[in-house]
């Protein structure tokens, strides 16, 4: 079993996650009774979602997401108020569930018990349901047939209270029809577009203006807790500068183990003629035929330059007789050797003699002949020299990445020491934070976000373990972490910066900017509506870019704003004008032609079915908030404590 276990183990976490832990989590609420002093996070009826059972679903939330990404998914993405929030959401939503199920004692049938088992792939040979597998799984899963069966009844017993729901919807003909019409209608539209760009020249920002800015905009400009690090990376350029010298002589030992990755060898392009012998011919056969072939061989000889039309009439080989009996080119080690050697002793635009092959006569004629050519030593010795010192390298890689993990774990607080013997360089860098690195204006010198290895350190790796315990606190080198196959990097947190807000001085050119930015597109903005007000008493196309026409399902490449403007537009009186404001920019949205597009689109198909899918969740929610009101769900003061992240795991 534990062989088994070892070798399916993606097999095993799925047949965890359908057998085990819905039955664990029905039957661990109805089935188990036990003391806990684990505090509940949310109340939800009788039943309760506690600060464990949330503190696991959230392990398991991070591993699902290091294991889709390989190791990449940045663990600070789920450590926030709003995702703690929504996890916690979907833990009261299965609970709200199971206190229905519950109270309204929903069940299912042996039947659709039956159906539903039966129909788990993980239980199917060959597409059925096997009776020996399904034993055979629950017996390595450690269940028995009685357990698996309850927790999967429960399971389906939840389903019921919000399935009816969203499988009941169905979306009305006229309104499916009307939403047909609205996505495939077709606007003609003109832009006028004010850019931010062209009044950046009319902005003046005075010290007040920056300080004023600075003193508004205090939450904004706060960075957070920020570490200095210092590191080494292990990749194939340190790997290559650590490769001694190559001697002559080892250059040229491997130039000749390897030279006919340097050398091409001769090769001839042919045309032949072929008269066939049958296998088991007699003797006055096999005469006839050479007799026939010398004679065509006398008459190519005779007209070389004819030699394809006499292949197309006399050869016996079909599928080259098509082409003036075309062979093409040929290397040594393709004919049999008898053959071999007659072709390659040939010249070009000489026929053979009729040569005895395994098929019976052929002649040959060599329409080009190329002999052996190649680099010499001296000439291959630049990509020979690459070759040798990228091998050398790749094994020198290997030993480094051996050596550098006992090397950092030996001399925990140092990097010092695998530096020197491993001849890297401690680099250091600065304004690496939990989610982010920080801007070059914000960090500061040294900037990381600036650096030759920003990829590196922004890795949501790097940035985990600096900001784990062990390297944050402690003081310690972190372990080895792989950021491809051939770059390794150690990090050593080298000082902590708290959160804090940058010192006028440090941020004085990106306020000015920000408010340049501000500034400019309040300038176009401005135009754009005096343009848009004058516009609306007498209509001009001073300005506009040429015409195109757009639908909901083909904007043209336009974004949602200026396709929402377009589209709310009235079509009493055309043409009709709009303006909306983007982020550099100030546009005016001309509507010059509406009119009805295909409603019978293939792309439409599926469209009823979509929105009733979707129609259906929004019901399922909003029957959700019912029972959670219903039942009175109410979150704890520990389950505040806990969205907001001030109070320990």
């Amino acid at each position: 079993m534990f062989e088994f276990i070892r070798t399916h183990n993606r097999l095993m976490q799925l047949l965890l996650l359908i057998f085990v832990v819905p039955s664990f989590v029905f039957l661990g609420v109805s089935g188990y009774s036990f003391v806990t002093s684990d505090p509940d996070v949310v109340q939800v009826g009788r039943l309760s979602v506690t600060k464990e059972e949330f503190t696991q679903a959230q392990r398991n939330q991070l591993q699902q997401m290091q294991e889709s990404s390989q190791g990449r998914f940045d663990p600070a993405l789920l450590d926030n108020p709003q995702a703690r929030q929504a996890l916690l959401g979907q833990l009261v939503d299965r609970k709200v569930q199971m206190a229905v199920a519950a109270r309204e004692h929903f069940s299912v049938s042996d039947s659709t018990l039956r159906r539903a088992i039966s129909s788990m792939p993980q239980l199917q040979v060959e597409g059925q349901f096997s009776p020996d597998r399904y034993h055979q799984v629950l017996a390595q899963s450690g269940l028995s047939p009685r357990d698996f069966e309850a927790g999967q009844r429960a399971e389906l017993a939840l389903t019921t209270v919000l399935g009816p729901v969203g499988s009941s919807v169905s979306l009305p003909t006229p309104v499916l029809d009307y939403l047909k019409r609205a996505l495939t209608e077709e606007r003609t539209i003109a832009l006028r577009v004010f850019q931010a760009s062209d009044y950046r020249s009319d902005v003046k920002i005075t010290p007040d203006d920056v300080k004023t800015w600075y003193d508004g905009h205090q939450k904004e400009l706060r960075l957070p807790d920020e570490v200095a690090a210092d590191y080494l990376v292990l990749d194939e350029a340190a790997a290559m500068a650590s490769v001694p010298a190559i001697t002559e002589s080892q250059l040229k030992g491997y130039y000749e183990q390897n030279k006919s990755r340097y050398v091409v060898p001769a090769r001839v392009n042919l045309s032949h003629i072929l008269i066939k012998v049958p296998s088991g011919a007699t003797d006055e056969i096999v005469k006839a035929a050479l007799a026939k072939a010398q004679d065509i061989d006398r008459r190519a000889k005779a007209e070389p330059s004819r030699f394809a039309d006499l292949a197309s009439k006399e050869s016996q080989d079909a599928g080259t007789a098509r082409e003036g009996g075309k062979l093409g080119w040929i290397q040594r080690g393709t004919l049999p050797l008898a053959m071999e050697q007659v072709v390659f002793g040939l010249k070009q635009g000489e026929i053979s003699d009729p040569v005895k092959g395994p098929d019976g006569y052929h002649i040959f004629f060599v329409n080009e002949a190329q002999p052996e050519k190649g680099e010499t030593f001296a000439e291959a010795r630049p990509r020979v020299e690459d070759e040798v010192h990228r091998q050398l390298a790749a094994d020198r890689f290997a030993d480094m990445a051996t050596k550098l993990t006992s090397l950092v774990y030996d001399n925990a607080s140092s990097l010092d020491p695998a530096a020197k013997q491993l001849g890297l360089q401690v680099r250091h860098a600065s304004g690496i934070a939990r989610d982010r690195l920080l801007a070059a204006d914000e960090a500061g010198p040294q900037s990381a976000s600036a650096s030759k290895d920003a990829a590196v350190l922004g890795d949501a790796r790097v940035r985990q373990a600096l900001f784990s315990a062990q390297v944050l606190n402690d003081k310690q080198n972190s372990g080895v972490i792989e950021i491809s196959p051939d770059t390794m990097v150690v990090v050593r947190v080298d000082k902590l910066t708290p959160s804090h807000v940058p010192a006028l001085a440090q941020v004085d050119a990106h306020i000015r900017t920000e408010l340049l930015n501000e500034r400019s597109l309040a300038a176009a903005v401005a135009a754009g509506k005096k343009s848009l007000a004058s516009l609306q008493n007498e209509a001009s196309a001073e300005g506009f870019q040429p015409a195109v026409t757009v639908s909901r399902m083909d904007p043209k490449g336009l974004g949602k704003p200026i396709l929402d403007a377009a589209f709310s537009v009235s079509g009493f009186k055309l043409p009709m004008y709009d303006g909306v404001a983007l982020p550099t920019a100030y546009s005016i949205v001309r509507v010059d032609h509406i009119q009805p597009g295909t409603t019978d689109k293939p792309a439409l198909n599926g469209l009823g079915a979509q929105l009733a899918q979707v129609w259906g969740a929004a019901e399922e929610q909003a029957l959700l908030a019912d029972l959670r009101s219903q039942l009175k769900v109410r979150i704890t003061d520990e389950g505040h404590k806990l969205i907001e992240g001030s109070t320990g795991s």
